[in-house]
């Protein structure tokens, strides 16, 4: 049970798996052309673009990597606004009555 991620994280890595077979849909490239490109096995793309947990991140960048859209990664976490937020708020300074 540790293994399993929660349902909004699995369903976020269908997503992914999806939009990365389109991809290699649109290029016209085949899972083993792919899988060359990677230096995996046909297998590991197939669960690539499952969204399988089981595979590393490694393995997901190189399979971007071949498709041409391993700058797409740097998009992870970019926008970060609840963490700005709670660091603008530690940011403000702090009111201290007078010492009188």
């Amino acid at each position: 049970m540790a293994n399993k991620l929660p349902r909004r994280a699995e369903k976020n890595l269908q997503i992914v798996g999806e939009q990365i077979r389109l991809a290699r849909l649109r290029r016209d490239l085949t899972i083993a052309q792919i899988a060359e490109r990677a230096m995996c096995s046909e297998l590991t793309v197939i669960r690539v673009e499952r969204g399988l947990s089981t595979v590393a991140i490694g393995i997901y960048i190189r399979v971007l990597f071949a498709l041409g859209l391993d700058e797409d990664i740097l998009w992870l976490a970019k926008e970060d606004e609840v963490g700005r937020s709670l660091q603008d708020l530690d940011l403000k300074p702090r009111k201290r009555a007078s010492q009188k």
